[in-house]
């Protein structure tokens, strides 16, 4: 009875098993941080990648993504490339930000996605706070495509991205929209050969 109850209770995402495909126009990576402390700048970065592994359990579900960092937009072309340069981001030393999955658990609408995340050659943990869109079949592609919001925050002198600290602030907050599609079922074999 107790195993029993216990397969039972192990937690799932709500979605089918698969690769599922990662929507690149629906999708969006953003982040903020403090300028002179005394307001906001908001960014975003316009090349992203991801993968999402729906397994039988969380435990073997994973998510992958980078971000190409010389995508930076901040609507402000001169201080985007600032913000390229080696004094501050310096892309070229530090071209992608990485993140692997390294725990998924929650369940409904709210989860929590806990993994690595890699700036240039420095590695650090974090955590986002993950929110389920929901499922639906969308009358374009006729995919079923999933949404998730998730939000997150790093401090920049862990990275080493500690450039000019009275100028920006020390926390980045994340916040990405991502939309995935659903894996395609095989089509059965008499279909195939028709």
């Amino acid at each position: 009875m107790t195993s029993y109850s216990a397969a039972k209770a192990t937690p799932v995402l709500p979605l089918p098993a698969g690769t599922w495909e990662f929507d690149p126009l629906h999708s969006a990576v953003g982040f903020t941080i403090r300028h002179l402390g005394i307001a906001k700048v908001r960014g975003r970065f316009n090349q992203l990648d991801a993968s999402l592994v729906v397994g039988e359990d969380l435990g073997s579900s994973s998510v992958s993504a980078t971000v190409a960092l010389d995508s930076v937009d901040t609507g402000n072309a001169d201080r985007d490339a600032h913000v390229r340069a080696s004094d501050l981001l310096d892309v070229a030393k530090r071209p992608t930000m990485t993140f692997r999955s390294t725990r998924i658990e929650g369940g409904g609408e709210d989860w929590t996605l806990a993994g690595d995340l890699t700036i240039g050659d420095v590695t650090r943990p974090i955590s986002f706070a993950v929110e389920f869109g929901g499922l639906v079949e969308s009358p374009i592609d006729g995919g079923t495509h999933a949404g998730f919001e998730a939000t997150g925050e790093l401090r920049r002198s862990e990275y080493g991205l500690d450039f000019a600290p009275g100028l920006l602030g020390e926390v980045v907050k994340i916040n990405l929209d991502v939309q995935f599609v659903a894996p395609q079922t095989q089509a059965p074999v008499e279909a195939q050969a028709s």
